[in-house]
């Protein structure tokens, strides 16, 4: 009896066991059940959660530009130039101040004379023709911005600037002033660097009598107010930066014309925010109309006139930076700076050409130099006092 009792006791916890399973089992399903899904958390709507203002976005970006002046090619310069070959090279002339230009961004430079090249057959003042070589010189040298308007383009007629048009065409470069049509001159070209957009445009106020053939006005962009204006107001706001190159002024002057203040002033009103300056031939002030940077005239880079004026140039340089925050843009230039250049030449012959900054010279190359350079920084800085001018210490 005692066995079997142990029997239905130990059957009796089996039975009790599984029915506490099958009842805990229960109340899990009937918890589940019971869960209303659609009934809201406790967890906050997002439109509730507190959110962490983002930092204004401000984009900073900036390009460097230096400005040199005219490249105004005698024979005597383009004949030192010739190879055994009999071909034309120019980049020894310019080896000094390579390394100088290579690193701007944008590198400038007034051509003077012509590119009608040999076909036509070279030619000295009163008509200039140059052999293209020089073109590739300055290339080489780090150029990319080329004034063609001057009162040379037409010294060898409408071959000669189909020759040089199409030329720069071919090359690498932004060349402006000087075009096949209207519609070539009329169209705005917009490049860009670093994110910075920018346009450049050329203009003469002389044209040494050689007018345009009727018709044909765009071979030479000749200055006017209205076309000034209408060319500005086609890129001005589709660009950061607008650069106008100007062909004005007295030749040999180093002070400033009313003409040159007048037409500075209205090229500034009209929203310009760098005014290049050529052909006086020596070097002239640099200064500020607002915000807009005027540089009168760089003078010569390469030449062969007489006397150390003429043989004197201005490298000029100077950041453009561009700020963008909250969808607003700020253009400032900074740090205007200057350098003077001179070219030297063998005293006997006329042979070995050569642009020297005049931190490079010594008495040997130019005799009282640092006389010069201190009479000719004077003119450059003696309408402004925010031009770093290179010391020659």
């Amino acid at each position: 009896m005692a066995k079997k009792r142990r029997k239905m006791k130990k059957k009796a916890k089996v039975i009790f066991l599984f029915l506490g399973l099958l009842l805990i089992a229960a109340g899990i399903t009937v918890s589940v059940m019971n869960i209303d899904f659609n009934k809201p958390t406790t967890k906050k709507p997002a439109e509730e959660i507190e959110q962490v203002p983002e930092e204004p976005k401000r984009v900073e970006t900036q390009a460097s530009l230096i400005m040199v002046g005219d490249a105004l090619i005698h024979n005597s310069v383009y004949n030192d130039a010739k190879t055994a070959e009999g071909g034309y090279d120019f980049r020894p002339m310019l080896s000094e101040i390579k390394p100088i230009v290579e690193p701007y961004d944008l590198a400038y430079y007034n051509q003077e004379t012509i590119l009608g090249g040999t076909s036509l057959g070279l030619s000295n003042y009163p008509r200039f023709n140059s052999p293209q070589e020089v073109g590739d010189a300055f290339l080489d040298a780090g150029f990319n911005l080329v004034s063609l308007a001057s009162n040379h383009t037409m010294d060898r007629g409408e071959e000669a600037i189909i020759n040089s048009v199409n030329y720069w065409k071919s090359k690498d470069a932004y060349a402006a002033g000087s075009y096949l049509s209207f519609e070539e001159r009329d169209t705005p070209i917009i490049k860009e660097i670093n994110g910075i957009t920018y346009s450049f445009l050329s203009y003469t106020t002389w044209n040494n009598g050689l007018s345009t053939p009727s018709g044909k006005e765009y071979l030479n962009n000749e200055y006017s107010p209205e076309l000034a204006k209408a060319d500005i107001e086609r890129v001005r706001d589709q660009v950061d930066v607008v650069m106008v190159a100007m062909h004005w002024g007295t030749e040999y002057s180093l002070g400033v014309s009313s003409a040159q203040e007048e037409i500075a002033n209205y090229l500034a009103s009209l929203g310009v925010d760098i005014i290049i300056g050529a052909h006086p031939h020596v070097v002239e002030p640099i200064t500020f109309i607002g915000k807009t940077m005027v540089i009168y005239s760089l003078g010569n880079l390469i030449s062969d006139q007489e006397g150390v004026e003429r043989l004197t140039g201005l490298m000029a340089s100077v950041t453009i930076k561009k700020v963008e925050e909250e969808g607003i843009v700020t253009i400032t230039l900074e740090n205007p700076k200057a350098e003077l250049v001179y070219t030297h030449s063998s005293p006997w012959g006329k042979r070995n050409f050569k642009v020297y900054p005049y931190t490079s010279l010594n008495d040997e190359l130019l005799p009282n130099y640092k006389s010069y350079y201190e009479k000719y920084k004077g003119v450059v800085t003696s309408m402004s006092d925010q031009i770093q001018m290179a010391s020659l210490e």
